[in-house]
Order: structure tokens, then C-alpha cells, then sequence
């Protein structure tokens, strides 16, 4: 006769984790399908299938909540852009392929979430606040791995600017994608782009 295997307890620290997972997944699912206005903390407990006690636990406010799943998927975002252009061939365009590889992190459910926090924070400044800062770190993420990417250069400013410039562009076509989804020029405003793009930086 053989013994059923012993199940592994999870710490309390795992299921926590756990939780906090299921969380912030729900709240961009939220915020994608339903906007910030829409967007409750009943409801994103409802969909991540947990307590209402629980989500207060560990988020006590929607502010809180929606600004650290924000932060959370921008962070995962900018860590698997910076793995994928690490990995790129030595041979490959590197400017092109920035931008194939920023306009990725730019679009998609994660993009459109953090569309809502940043109309929502123009008239709350307290959210503005947390946008800011999440903002901020990411930017300087990206610029951080486009110096590390590309050669020494005296033209430093090209290397700062660039990325600035590029994720503010991308950004704007992601907004006229929303209502010109099959636009012929979005594709060749990304070529434009990335002509731009391979002109300014170091080879």
C-alpha cells in the first residue's frame, strides 16, 4: 500500500504573496475593461477571488492599490525590455529594434491601465503624485538601459533625449491606435521613428 504524499504547507509569507498577486492582476484587468471610474475595490476582489477583509489588508485604499499594480507591471515590462535588448545579436540594429521593443512595453492592457491612472491623476493630485513617481522610474529605467546598450558617446544628451522622445511618441500613436486601430500610418509612423531614432544614437 502506498502513502499519499504529504502536501507542503505554504507560509504565511507565500500565500500573502499569493494574494497580493491575484490582486494586482485583477486591478489592470479592472482598469483595462472598466477604466479608473469603474474600477472599485469590491470589484477587484470579486475577480481575484478573495475577502474583502483581505484586500483591505494589504491594500487599504484604491489609490494605494491601483498605483502599486500600475508600478508593478511598468517594472515588468521595463525588466523584460532590458533582458530582451541584452540578448539581442551583436549584428542587429539596435535603434530599430528599441523601438520594436519600446512600442511592446507601450501597448497592450498593462499600457491602457496606466492611460486611465494618467487621465484620473489630472484632476487628483494626489494620484498625480504617485504617477509621477512611477513615471519617472520607469523613464529613467529605459535611458539607463539605452546607456548600457549603446557605445560611449560625447553626445550624452542624445542617450537621454531619445528615449524620452521615442516613449513619447509611442505613446501617441498607442492613443490613436485606440479609435484608428487598422491606421495605415501607424506602421509607417513607427519606420519614421526609428529612421529618427538610428540618426541620433551612436552606431
Amino acid at each position: 500500500m502506498t502513502t499519499a504524499p504529504k502536501r507542503v504547507r505554504r507560509t504565511q509569507e507565500e500565500r500573502s504573496a499569493t494574494t497580493r498577486a491575484l490582486l494586482l492582476d485583477a486591478t489592470i484587468d479592472c482598469l483595462h475593461e472598466l477604466g479608473y471610474a469603474g474600477t472599485t475595490t469590491t470589484e477587484i476582489a470579486d475577480r481575484a477571488g478573495v475577502s474583502r477583509g483581505a484586500q483591505l489588508h494589504h491594500f487599504p485604499t484604491k489609490q494605494e492599490l491601483v498605483g502599486t499594480a500600475v508600478s508593478w507591471v511598468l517594472d515588468r515590462r521595463l525588466d523584460e525590455f532590458k533582458k530582451a535588448w541584452a540578448t539581442l545579436p551583436r549584428d542587429t540594429d539596435r535603434a530599430s529594434a528599441a523601438i520594436d521593443l519600446l512600442w511592446k512595453a507601450t501597448s497592450g492592457p498593462a499600457f491602457y491601465a496606466w492611460l486611465e491612472l494618467l487621465v484620473a491623476a489630472r484632476t487628483d493630485p494626489s494620484l498625480r503624485k504617485t504617477i509621477q513617481e512611477i513615471s519617472t522610474r520607469f523613464s529613467q529605467g529605459v535611458i539607463d538601459a539605452f546607456h548600457e546598450v549603446f557605445p560611449a558617446t560625447a553626445n550624452v544628451r542624445a542617450l537621454d533625449m531619445g528615449p524620452w522622445f521615442a516613449l513619447a511618441v509611442l505613446q501617441g500613436i498607442a492613443l490613436e491606435k485606440i479609435v484608428l486601430e487598422d491606421d495605415p500610418r501607424i506602421p509607417m509612423g513607427l519606420a519614421i521613428l526609428k529612421g529618427v531614432t538610428s540618426r541620433a544614437l551612436p552606431k
